[in-house]
C-alpha cells in the first residue's frame, strides 16, 4: 500500500474527503517527526511506539575491497516497535 492507497482507505473509512485525510495523515507524519528530532518517543497504545535508536562509530568492510576497514560514523535512526495488540492481530 501506497500514501495515496492509505489516504483512500482512511478516508473512505473516516467519511471524510480525501484532501482533508491526507492534510490529517501529513500532520500525523509532521507530529511524529518533530518529536523524534526532540529527543522524544511517541507511544501509540496497542500500536506501537516510534523512537531514535543511538548507534555507536563502528570499523566495517568496504564491499568492493574485502581487505579495506572503514569507519562507519555514530548516527541515529528511526526506529518503529510494534505493540503487542498489533502483533497479535498480524498473528492470527
Amino acid at each position: 500500500m501506497n500514501k495515496a492507497e492509505l489516504i483512500a482507505s482512511m478516508a473512505e473509512k473516516a467519511g471524510l474527503t480525501k484532501k482533508d485525510t491526507e492534510m490529517a495523515l501529513n500532520s500525523f507524519v509532521t507530529s511524529i517527526e518533530e518529536s523524534l528530532l526532540a529527543g522524544e518517543k511517541v507511544q501509540l497504545v496497542g500500536f506501537g511506539t516510534f523512537d531514535v535508536k543511538e548507534r555507536k562509530a563502528r570499523q566495517g568492510r568496504n564491499p568492493r575491497n574485502p581487505e579495506q576497514v572503514i569507519e562507519i560514523p555514530a548516527s541515529k535512526a528511526p526506529v518503529f516497535k510494534a505493540g503487542k495488540a498489533l502483533k497479535d492481530l498480524v498473528n492470527k
